[in-house]
């Protein structure tokens, strides 16, 4: 096996990681415990896509859950005061945005913007 065919099998295998990856973080807005298996997997896989186009995709997932989680556990803060559903609204539409565009950018072969 010549480098190009083995490089050319790790894009392709890296690209199929992120579009699960993808896939469970969009499964988590109806079972949550997906994105937990998807942030393990990121941070797994992470390494592998070093150097990468799709190391930005394993960059954008990870901000994706962290800056999530945040405003989860905001909205949960202020929930009390009826904000929370205000601050879950808006992170709900945040979050299927960041899964969108990543998949779209994914699909298209494309880096995610550096951010």
């Amino acid at each position: 096996m010549n480098m190009e065919s083995a490089s050319g099998e790790k894009i392709a295998s890296l690209k199929t990681l992120a579009t699960v990856i993808y896939a469970l973080y969009a499964v988590s807005l109806f079972i949550g415990i997906t994105a937990v298996v998807a942030i393990v997997l990121n941070y797994l896989k992470r390494d592998d896509a070093r150097g990468t186009w799709l190391d930005s995709h394993f960059s954008w997932q990870i901000r994706t859950f962290w800056w999530g989680l945040l405003w989860l556990v905001v909205g949960a803060a202020t929930w009390i005061i009826l904000i929370g559903w205000l601050v879950w609204g808006v992170a709900c539409i945040w979050f299927v945005y960041r899964i969108a565009k990543g998949w779209l950018n994914l699909n298209d072969n494309k880096p995610m913007p550096v951010q």
